[in-house]
């Protein structure tokens, strides 16, 4: 007898399973929907774009690569890959860490730093259209409390929960 054959679903509820539609369809369908703009105009995927925004965003431009893999929920041989196809690019470099030679980190560069303030409002406005545009400050907050209870169910050590909500 498989261990699935004892399982006793709890069924989800009628608002349950309307919440959970909702929800896949916005996992579904958001990536892409952020990603073609960036294509469009840059030839970067979003996870591309999410790792020069996250180097942008740190002290020194620069992260370990387990502290960016974090940031950019990715395991460390994707990140990998796309640090090495960024670094073909010009837009990062990878080099030892300078206070643990065990380390490497990973900077973006003035040509990547270039890139992310030109796409940024592209981005932006991206984001704005297709999620914010579409809620009230009430929705926001909701959207805000919901997503972070529902990362910490996966995973409580997430970067996101270091930072104080608002």
């Amino acid at each position: 007898m498989s261990p699935m054959s004892e399982l006793r679903p709890r069924w989800l509820s009628e608002e349950e399973r309307a919440a959970w539609l909702a929800l896949l369809s916005t996992t579904t369908l958001l990536p892409g929907a952020l990603e073609g703009p960036l294509q469009q105009a840059a030839k970067l995927s979003l996870f591309d774009y999410n790792v020069l925004a996250m180097l942008s965003e740190a002290s020194s431009r620069t992260l370990p690569m387990s502290e960016l893999a974090a940031r950019t929920s990715a395991s460390l041989s994707r990140l990998s890959h796309v640090v090495k196809k960024l670094q073909g690019r010009g837009l990062v470099e990878r080099a030892t860490h300078a206070d643990d030679a065990r380390v490497t980190a990973a900077t973006i560069t003035a040509v990547g730093a270039e890139l992310i303030r030109d796409l940024a409002p592209l981005h932006v406005e991206t984001v704005r259209g297709l999620v914010f545009d579409q809620l009230d400050r009430r929705d926001v907050a909701d959207l805000a409390r919901i997503g972070r209870k529902i990362v910490r169910g996966m995973d409580a050590g997430h970067w996101i929960l270091r930072t104080p909500a608002p």
